[in-house]
């Protein structure tokens, strides 16, 4: 593996699923396999799960860490190749790539889309850049259209967690204040429709996701349908594709209840967090037995050691 931007970086899924969960359980064995290594990780937006996990993981391996948040800690970076840099970007973004590349052997990039230029945030300039530009693998920490690590760290768990060979997997949409980027939802899609289960995605009219992520994939505009029977329901929030990053709704009776999750085959409770309770879902649904939101985080750490093991590996 030289890169880890998306599903496409994958040759096997339910090959890198087993070595995951393998790995889970023997990462002491290999506690220098990133010995004398370095990787940056690089944050253009706030993180938690991602920033800790991915640490955590590369910390594992025994790697040193460096962590630079761009916002606050670098100078604004002009993305466009051939630009005239009168404006307030300091620095373009092939100096600093290939300068951050030279201090590190690996570099994961956090890049959110801005939600105002589809075509603009579609393209991946930011994380394509690093690629491009960088010298050294470069993992994708989410980026304006996927989220990769979060996708492969949901797969694994469902893995765990299944009663059924070919599990129903229903994926939501619910309310939120705020928009928000279609990177979760697009890269859960993507990795599902690879995946052995049957999956299903639920959303109001004017929520479907991009065409190439919709493509092949059962669509229901009637959330309680939805439920009937599901085994695992994964509740996210999204802004419109087609209305880009707009609210086409706040209709709070798409929000996750007990008594929902009462219509489906017992299933378990997934989110990728942050959650706000009692808006997406309900505290009685997130505090319930069924609720598989912290086992699903902690995956988040299985999920980044994973990738770090087959980049290391290819690196040696």
């Amino acid at each position: 593996m030289k890169h880890f931007f998306s599903i496409s970086d994958v040759d096997n899924l339910q090959g890198i699923v087993a070595e995951a969960i393998d790995l889970k359980k023997n990462i002491a064995q290999f506690s220098e396999l990133g010995k004398g290594k370095t990787i940056g990780l690089i944050f253009f937006n706030s993180s938690l799960r991602t920033r800790l996990s991915t640490q955590k993981a590369a910390l594992n391996f025994g790697m040193s860490v460096i962590v630079m948040n761009v916002g606050s800690d670098g100078w604004k970076l002009e993305m466009e190749d051939g630009a005239i840099m009168n404006g307030d970007a300091a620095e373009h973004i092939k100096d600093a790539a290939r300068v951050m590349g030279a201090y590190c052997d690996i570099i994961a990039v956090r890049s959110f889309a801005e939600l105002k230029n589809r075509d603009k945030d579609y393209a991946e300039d930011v994380l394509k850049s690093f690629m491009k530009y960088a010298g050294v693998p470069v993992i994708n920490l989410e980026s304006s259209t996927l989220h990769p690590l979060q996708s492969l760290a949901d797969l694994i768990t469902i893995e765990e967690y299944k009663k059924v060979k070919r599990p129903k997997v229903v994926l939501t949409w619910a309310p939120h204040p705020k928009a928000l980027p279609q990177a979760v939802p697009n890269s859960f899609a993507q990795w599902m429709k690879n995946a052995d289960v049957d999956f299903v995605i639920a959303c109001p009219k004017g929520y479907e996701l991009a065409p190439e992520f919709m493509e092949g994939v059962a669509l229901t505009h009637n959330q309680d349908e939805a439920f009937e029977g599901a085994d695992f329901i994964y509740a996210k929030n999204w802004s419109s594709y087609q209305m880009y990053g707009q609210i086409v709704s706040t209709d709070l009776a798409w929000t996750v209840s007990a008594e929902k999750m009462a219509l489906t085959n017992n299933a378990k409770f997934m989110h990728c967090l942050p959650v706000r309770r009692n808006v997406v879902v309900t505290d009685e649904v997130l505090d319930a037995d069924y609720s598989i939101i912290i086992p699903e985080a902690k995956n988040r750490v299985t999920s980044a050691q994973v990738v770090l093991k087959r980049i290391l590996t290819a690196m040696q």
